[in-house]
C-alpha cells in the first residue's frame, strides 16, 4: 500500500528482521528506484563503488554526495588504487576546482584489505584501523570493492536484519498489479535488485496471475514469487501447481476493506488460513496471513492455525517511517491511511490506473490511523510479544507450533462473553495503557 511501504519503511522493516513490499501505485521507474534505494542503504562489500580519478576536482566530488571516494589511476571502478578522498579532506577547501590528486590521502598512507577477504576479517581490520573506509584491492593493486564504517555500525546495531548472504544487502520485496504493465515492471524490479515479487490481486486464482507466475519462474528463476490472494483450497491449488513460493491468504478482512460488504464475497480469516495451510504444507509452501493482524495476539492466532508469516498494513501505517505527514484531529496525532481498493488509492495512482479508473468500483475506504511512533520500537514490541506468547504455549518455533496443530496437541476453545471480559482489563476505576517505552 502506498500509505504503508516505500523505501524508508522497507529499510526499517528489513533492519528489524522482516520483509517490506514496495507498493506499485506509481510508475515502473519510481518503484524500481525505491528498490535501488533499499539495496544501496546497507552493503557488506560495495562491489562497484563510486570512484574518481586524480584529475577530477572537488566540485566533481560534491556531485557524488558520498563521504569517501577511492581514487584510481583511470577513474574506473576496477582501476589501480592510488588514493582516497573523504569529506574531512575537502570540507574547508574553498576553491572547488582543485584537483583531487593534490588533497587525496596517497595509497602508502591507507589501510587496505587484500582480496579475497571475508566480511568478518574486513570488519575486524576496519575496527582495528579506526578508519571510516576500507578499500579492498587485488594482488596487483586494482580496486575490487569498498567497505565503510557506517555499514559496520549498521551490522552491529541491527543484528537481526535480513540480508542477502552473498552481497550482504538488505532484502526487499515489490508488489506488481495484474495489468498490461506487469511483465515490463517485473523485469525492471528484478534488474533493480528485488528479491521477491508479490502479485497483487484480491482474487489470485486467475489466468493472468498463473501466467505471470510461470513467466517469473522461467525468466527470473532466482526471484521468489508470492501469489494470492486466496481463501479456499481450490484457489490455492492452481497457484501451487503454477509454482508460487508463497501465498497470501485473506479476502475482505483488512481494516480498510469493504469487499465483503460490496460484493458479499470473502471468508473468515482464521478459517481461510487453516484450510489453505492444510494444502500448502503438502507442497512445502508458506501461507501469509494478509489482513486482520492488528495486534500481537492476532498474529499468534494466525500462526497457530497454520500461517508461517503475517502481513501488516494499518498497524504500520501510523509509524514515522510510513509515507505521508502527521496531522492533528481532536487532539490526536494521525496519519492518512486508505485501502488499495478505494477511490483515494486510484486518485493517487491515476497514471497507472487510467484505463480502469472510469469503471472502478470502490471496495475500500480512506481514513486515518493513530501515531505508533517508530518502527524501530513498534516491531521489537510485536516480536517480543509473539515470543512471550510462544513461551506460554510451550513452543520454540513456528514449525513446532504447526506440528502440534496437525497432531491435535494444539487446541482452540470458544470463549463466552464472561470469559472474554475476564481475559481483558476489568474491575478498575481507571487505568493507562502504554505498549512500549
Amino acid at each position: 500500500m502506498d500509505t504503508v511501504t516505500e523505501a524508508n519503511m522497507a529499510i526499517a522493516i528489513a533492519l528489524q528482521g522482516g520483509l517490506g513490499f514496495l507498493h506499485c501505485n506509481n510508475s515502473i521507474e519510481q518503484q524500481a528506484e525505491m528498490v535501488r534505494a533499499v539495496k544501496h542503504y546497507e552493503n557488506g562489500f560495495i562491489p562497484e563503488p563510486k570512484v574518481l580519478g586524480p584529475t577530477n576536482t572537488v566540485a566533481d566530488l560534491d556531485q557524488l554526495k558520498v563521504s569517501g571516494v577511492p581514487i584510481t589511476e583511470d577513474g574506473h571502478p576496477t582501476g589501480k588504487l592510488v588514493g582516497l578522498v573523504t569529506s574531512r579532506d575537502v570540507d574547508f577547501v574553498e576553491d572547488r576546482s582543485v584537483t583531487l590528486s593534490t588533497i587525496m590521502v596517497p595509497l602508502e598512507q591507507l589501510v587496505v584489505g587484500t582480496y579475497p577477504i571475508s566480511l568478518e576479517k574486513a570488519n575486524q581490520t576496519l575496527k582495528e584501523a579506526k578508519k571510516g573506509t576500507l578499500p579492498i584491492v587485488d594482488a596487483s593493486g586494482h580496486l575490487v570493492s569498498l567497505m565503510t564504517r557506517l555499514d559496520l555500525l549498521k551490522h552491529r546495531d541491527y543484528p537481526n536484519a535480513v540480508r542477502d548472504p552473498e552481497t550482504h544487502k538488505l532484502l526487499v520485496g515489490a508488489a506488481v498489479s495484474l495489468n498490461e504493465q506487469a511483465k515490463p515492471r517485473i523485469d525492471a524490479l528484478v534488474a533493480a535488485g528485488a528479491d521477491v515479487i508479490a502479485l497483487d490481486a484480491r482474487q489470485g486464482d486467475n489466468r493472468l496471475q498463473i501466467e505471470l507466475v510461470k513467466y517469473i519462474k522461467q525468466t527470473h528463476s532466482s526471484v521468489e514469487v508470492v501469489g494470492g490472494n486466496v481463501v479456499t483450497m481450490k484457489q490455492l491449488k492452481n497457484l501451487l501447481d503454477a509454482g508460487v513460493d508463497g501465498v497470501r491468504v485473506g479476502m475482505g478482512v483488512g481494516s480498510v476493506s469493504t469487499s465483503q460488504v460490496v460484493k458479499a464475497v470473502g471468508r473468515a480469516q482464521l478459517s481461510a488460513i487453516y484450510n489453505t495451510a492444510l494444502l500448502a504444507k503438502d507442497y512445502g509452501v508458506p501461507v501469509i496471513a494478509d489482513g486482520g493482524i492488528g495486534s500481537p495476539g492476532a498474529a499468534i492466532k494466525a500462526l497457530s492455525l497454520g500461517a508461517s508469516v503475517v502481513m501488516m498494513g494499518s498497524s504500520l501505517a501510523g509509524t514515522a517511517e510510513a509515507p505521508g505527514d502527521y496531522f492533528f484531529q481532536d487532539g490526536m496525532r494521525l496519519k492518512h491511511y486508505y485501502g488499495s481498493g478505494s477511490h483515494e488509492y486510484y486518485r493517487h495512482g491515476v497514471a497507472v490506473h487510467a484505463a480502469a479508473a472510469a469503471s472502478h468500483v470502490a471496495v475500500g475506504v480512506s481514513g486515518a490511523v493513530v501515531d505508533q511512533g517508530s518502527v524501530h520500537k513498534y516491531l521489537p514490541y510485536i516480536q517480543q510479544s509473539i515470543r512471550h506468547g510462544f513461551q506460554d504455549l510451550g513452543m520454540r518455533s513456528i514449525p513446532q507450533l504447526h506440528t502440534a496443530l496437525y497432531k491435535g496437541e494444539l487446541r482452540f476453545e470458544r470463549r463466552t462473553v464472561s470469559a472474554q471480559k475476564e481475559g481483558g482489563v476489568h474491575d478498575l476505576f481507571t487505568y493507562s495503557k502504554q505498549l512500549y517505552a
